[in-house]
């Protein structure tokens, strides 16, 4: 099985810093401006977005944390006793504007599973979605608003993003399981 490096850690870095001021640009600065991180990955992103907003606007953004496993839509499928993260959310995101916070976007399905999950816990003002990788191949109409890196892949391969919190290494890496 081949593995290709597509960003090391400085590309990694450098798309965090980007998303950032994307998404204080987007927004016309951070009032009302919280972060969702999507279990397991997107949480530590989530809070490396939140770093380097406070960094550009000396202000804290809250981050929650996201877990979406009983909203996928293929719970079936997966492990017949699902691991389940926890969802922690200290803050009220009621007409809040959320940012979900993935590692990548593929088919969608995780996404509509985290509005799903947001929407059962109140209702946001708006919600708007930043990925590490977007790697094309949409089931559903939904696209990301941030996106440190597009990578056209085909459904053979897999994209990883390894970060070091839980990886022990910022990279991303792409292999074909054939």
């Amino acid at each position: 099985m081949q593995m290709t490096e597509i960003m090391d850690e400085s590309a990694i870095s450098r798309a965090i810093t980007r998303i950032s001021h994307e998404i204080i640009e987007k927004n016309k600065g951070v009032e009302n401006l919280v972060l969702m991180g999507i279990q397991r990955r997107g949480v530590p992103l989530a809070r490396r977005i939140a770093a380097k907003i406070k960094e550009v606007e000396n202000t804290e953004i809250p981050v929650g944390i996201l877990d979406i496993t009983l909203y996928r839509d293929d719970l079936s499928l997966l492990n017949e006793h699902p691991v389940i993260n926890g969802t922690e959310i200290n803050f009220d995101i009621a007409n809040k504007k959320v940012v979900l916070v993935d590692d990548v976007i593929y088919t969608g399905r995780t996404v509509r599973a985290a509005i799903d999950a947001l929407m059962d816990i109140n209702r946001p003002q708006m919600i708007q979605l930043a990925v590490m990788i977007d790697r094309g191949h949409r089931e559903l109409p939904i696209r990301a608003d941030y996106v440190g890196k597009n990578v056209p892949t085909s459904r053979s391969e897999i994209v990883h993003v390894n970060v070091k919190e839980i990886d022990g290494e910022n990279s991303v890496t792409i292999t074909n399981k054939e």
